[in-house]
């Protein structure tokens, strides 16, 4: 099935002297807009490329030299402040006379944007297709008309703090680094936290005994950190709480593997290529599994309960997770390695 993109082309043979790319949402889809985008800045060197976004999600785009500027709304959550601080903004975005604007939010308040800056193109992003969200971005930059873009994983500033951080809580240096996620936002969607500690027992028994596991990602995720460290001592650095979004991403990148539930910090793995194994309970695979040949998604949609988008397991067990053992998971990021390796090797 292919998105259902609303759009009105660019027909001129020079390409857009400035574009505006609006997204929204919460910084996972934000985070999943980034390498189309980049390829797009990469493709049109000679184009302002700007971003819009929430002041909530506004760090790593910040972070990237992808964006010429990248501008943010207030108002958290609340639509009518929002609509307030997007007003505040106007004058800016309006000075920058945008040929294009990329509408990857496609809701009342990026439609009433875009409408205002009259761009001779525009494309809004499909909301509801059973497509990946990476997929469907994919698509409303390339129905716009000013090129083609596919995933490219994302290139990062250097940041040489990343080494000072994991220096500072606990890293060996030379220890590979393996990054435990357990962020699923619902019960549903948890694989049990005594499965994340075997899976780490048995990587470092099978794969590397020095490997050490990190665990990454807002406060609400410190009660899950606190419980896997004391099993994993000193093979375990607890970085909760002590990251920015951009810094975080940075660890991601010199991680081995992610073994995440679906969360922000998921996607944030595999937009910069690091080898990422998903669990999925109760999410819909085809909308948010991650993308790319470097990711594994164990999902649900195998069962007739199956992405049931539910809080709470209709059952009480969260059967559609815990029936992926720590064996199973081992096996299967081992194979994802693998995998990774011998497309290196070919390449």
């Amino acid at each position: 099935m292919e998105s259902v993109i609303k759009k009105v082309e660019w027909k001129r043979q020079e390409a857009p002297r400035r574009i505006l790319a609006i997204r929204l949402q919460a910084l996972g889809d934000v985070v999943i807009t980034l390498p189309y985008l980049q390829t797009l800045q990469r493709r049109l060197p000679g184009t302002r490329l700007d971003f819009l976004t929430r002041k909530e999600t506004d760090d790593i785009p910040r972070s990237l030299p992808v964006f010429q500027k990248v501008y943010s709304i207030g108002g958290g959550r609340n639509f009518k402040l929002q609509n307030f601080s997007a007003l505040a903004l106007l004058p800016q975005l309006f000075s920058h006379h945008y040929d294009v604007v990329i509408d990857l939010q496609a809701n009342p308040l990026s439609r009433w944007i875009r409408k205002v800056l009259t761009p001779s193109a525009w494309s809004e992003f499909d909301r509801t297709s059973p497509i990946s969200a990476a997929e469907r971005t994919r698509s409303t930059i390339n129905a716009v008309g000013i090129g083609e873009v596919e995933f490219e994983p994302l290139s990062l500033k250097k940041n040489p703090g990343i080494l000072n951080l994991l220096y500072k809580n606990g890293w060996r240096k030379h220890s590979p680094l393996v990054v435990l996620n357990p962020a699923g936002y619902f019960p549903s969607r948890n694989w049990p936290l005594e499965n994340y500690i075997h899976f780490a027992k048995l990587w470092q028994k099978a794969v590397n005994p020095e490997t050490q596991f990190v665990a990454l990602g807002t406060s609400s995720l410190a009660p899950k950190a606190t419980i896997i460290q004391r099993s994993l001592n000193e093979s375990f650095i607890n970085l909760v709480g002590k990251t920015t979004p951009s810094e975080a991403m940075g660890v991601l990148q010199k991680a081995t593997l992610v073994l995440s539930e679906d969360s922000g910090l998921m996607h944030m793995a595999w937009v910069v290529g690091t080898p990422t194994l998903a669990l999925f309970g109760s999410s819909r695979s085809d909308w948010s599994a991650p993308q790319g040949e470097n990711s594994l998604c164990l999902n649900s949609s195998d069962l007739p309960c199956g992405e049931c988008m539910e809080a709470e397991c209709r059952y009480g067990d969260v059967h559609c997770l815990s029936r992926y053992t720590p064996e199973l998971v081992y096996h299967q990021a081992r194979a994802l390695l693998q995998k990774n390796q011998k497309e290196l090797l070919t390449r």
